[in-house]
């Protein structure tokens, strides 16, 4: 039995194990190094005023996070870029992402060059969620990188804002006197809500207060979120998908009573559930997961043209540096120096071993890879291993010799395709020169016998175009339900004179109903050929059978099988060895090429082709002295897939 070469072997015996080993050492003598360069040189090195307040660093970010959400542009942004630098003590600058100077808070006549990595990039549509979160001023969350108070089309203009207040307020006094503490909260785009404080929201169902009359969007809401709802579709479509519904808190789907609406990912608007008027959708994970990304590309075009474009923030001192460093001794820049030439030294002498053993195998592999373009039809490399490189060597071995296979076949189909052309056409020449000679008259025998090799030369012409559309993928079908019953009794009486002459008794057995969906043309092709070959292998008083039944496979849902076609002879079988090569082209058990026996070499490997193309297969079974039996299974689902009973 062949050994698995492609079966995954020990860590510790293959190729990757042995480079994570060589990388894990130089790791290790890195780390150890600088752990000991840390211990060394770090201690009081570092200066007891530095490090950064992180704190004071995310109430500027977040300021100046506000200022671009609420201004389309950063003009007028220096007096707000001043007032930071004056109370956290620190300079302050913006630049565009070209670092074009925008405001800068730094006082002296020529400003120290700013460092080449910013602090941060202020982008209201793509918070850095790191700062957010520090920030006891911002109004986000780490999860959602759209500032909320970049509101864009959706602030509210003076009037919807007064209309809504009054409503918040009325509700607001509601509840109160429903001993519900509550307040109203204006949000950034001007909207207020009703905020209940210290009690459970839900006690306020249960109230005749009509919070519900805050719901319904405005006019300026209902515009942009249409607008918003048409850009976050357009990019579903774009992916396949169907499109949805947003509400005004940006969320999708339907409610049933108070269930929890599906929400943006960290919106801190308040998304209040609304009775059903029709089924829910369902949506799985990956649905929520395309629309969710949807909303948020709709999202940052739609506010695009709201908002400040993105913005370099710089923060340091006035001197221009922005990280404390660190004074080194002359003896510690020498420690420094030898221990990173320590490193340096065993990560050259470690990778030099290692590429060595690697390319050792592969020199000897790109080698025989020559050879073999240089028309040596085997070459092969020595195995040294069972490692990736081993196995690479063993599949290179495994193609030289299924090339030489294959050059192989072709010299030898090349000589069959010419002999079986010559031979008609030979007769037909020499036919042809005889008469011409006057030594051969043109009568019918005479052309009976040159019609008989051109139809021969046909029949050898049509099967090597068959098995070449069959090869290029473009043999076409026509597939409808075909009753096999009928089509065995049809192939039968095709050759019934044959096989009398033969004195060979053909019977069929197949049930009436059994059907299936296949193209009767090449069906009854391939059933011919099966019959033609076991006619003719099969001696006088023997007997051909042509059965057909169907078989429970479950491969189908619907609980449909295979439907079984089988040639059956009592000929003279086929040997053991050559019963694997019965379905190559132009192989045939008499190596002589005699025509005793008549054909081509092609029929077999024709019914192989066509059984493929109808999605099934071709097998053979055969005891030499006693028969054969050559077996088509074709699915009963046909080659498109259209199903038919049994």
């Amino acid at each position: 039995m062949r050994r698995d070469r492609s079966a995954r072997v020990p860590l510790r015996r293959s190729l990757l194990g042995r480079l994570l080993g060589v990388s894990a050492l130089v790791a290790a003598c890195s780390v150890a190094a600088t752990a000991w360069l840390a211990v060394q040189t770090t201690s009081g090195a570092i200066k007891q005023e530095q490090g950064q307040n992180l704190a004071a660093d995310a109430r500027i970010y977040d300021t100046l996070l506000g200022y671009a959400a609420r201004h389309p542009t950063w003009d007028g942004v220096d007096a707000t870029v001043r007032e930071l630098a004056e109370q956290s003590g620190r300079r302050v600058a913006l630049t565009t992402q070209s670092r074009r100077p925008l405001a800068d808070s730094a006082t002296a006549a020529a400003p120290p060059v700013l460092p080449p990595q910013a602090s941060a990039v202020v982008d209201p549509l793509s918070v850095d969620t790191v700062l957010a979160a520090r920030s006891t001023e911002g109004q986000g969350t780490a999860a959602d990188r759209i500032d909320p108070r970049a509101v864009g089309p959706f602030l509210l203009p003076a009037a919807e804002r007064a209309a809504l207040r009054r409503t918040a307020d009325r509700n607001a006094v509601c509840l109160n006197r429903a001993g519900i503490a509550s307040d109203v909260v204006v949000g950034p785009s001007g909207r207020p809500r009703v905020q209940m404080v210290g009690n459970d929201p839900e006690r306020a169902l249960y109230t005749k207060c009509e919070l519900s009359d805050l719901d319904a969007p405005t006019g300026t809401e209902r515009k942009a979120l249409d607008a918003l709802n048409g850009l976050a579709n357009a990019c579903l479509k774009r992916q396949g998908r169907e499109g949805v519904r947003l509400n005004r808190g940006l969320y999708w789907g339907k409610e049933i009573g108070v269930t929890e609406p599906r929400q943006l990912p960290g919106d801190a608007r308040e998304a209040r559930p609304v009775p059903a008027v029709e089924p829910p959708r369902e949506f799985t994970g990956e649905d929520d997961r395309a629309i969710a990304s949807c909303v948020g590309t709709a999202r940052s075009e739609q506010l695009s043209s709201y908002v400040a474009s993105p913005a370099l923030l710089f923060i340091g001192d006035e001197g221009g540096a922005t990280v404390p460093g660190f004074d080194l001794s002359p003896a510690n820049t020498a420690k420094i120096a030898g221990a990173a030439a320590l490193v340096l030294a065993l990560t050259v002498g470690a990778s030099v071993l290692a590429g060595a053993r690697l390319v050792r195998p592969l020199h000897a592999l790109t080698g025989a890879a020559q050879r073999m373009r240089d028309g040596q039809e085997h070459a092969t490399v020595p195995v040294s291993g069972d490692d990736e490189i081993g196995r690479l060597a063993a599949a290179f071995n495994d193609m030289s010799a299924h090339r030489a296979r294959l050059e192989e076949q072709r010299k030898a189909m090349v000589s069959d395709v010419a002999h079986e052309l010559r031979t008609p056409l030979s007769n037909i020449r020499g036919w042809l020169e005889a008469a011409q000679d006057g030594l051969a008259d043109p009568d019918p025998a005479f052309v009976s016998s040159l019609l008989e090799e051109a139809v021969q030369l046909q029949h050898i012409i049509d099967d090597l175009q068959d098995l070449a559309a069959a090869d290029a993928g473009v043999l076409r079908l026509h597939p409808e339900p075909v009753r096999v019953g009928e089509l065995l009794s049809q192939v039968a009486a095709a050759h019934q004179a044959r096989a009398e002459t033969a004195g060979v008794t053909l019977t069929v057995e197949a049930g009436a109903t059994t059907t299936v969906p296949a193209d009767p043309v090449r069906l009854r092709q391939a059933v011919g050929n099966l019959v033609s070959n076991a006619v003719r292998h099969t001696p006088e008083g023997g007997t051909v059978t042509l059965r057909a039944y169907g078989e429970e496979s479950g491969r189908l849902p619907d609980g449909a099988g295979d439907v079984v076609i089988e040639v059956a002879d009592t000929g003279t079988g086929i040997p053991a060895g050559d019963l694997r090569h019965v379905f190559d082209r132009f192989w045939r058990a008499e190596k002589s090429r005699s025509r005793r026996t008549g054909g081509s070499g092609l029929g077999l490997a024709i019914v192989r082709k066509l059984a493929e193309a109808h999605g099934g297969t071709a097998s053979a079974t055969s005891t030499e002295g006693e028969g054969s039996a050559f077996t088509l299974r074709l699915p009963a689902s046909g080659p498109d897939g259209m199903t038919t009973a049994s």
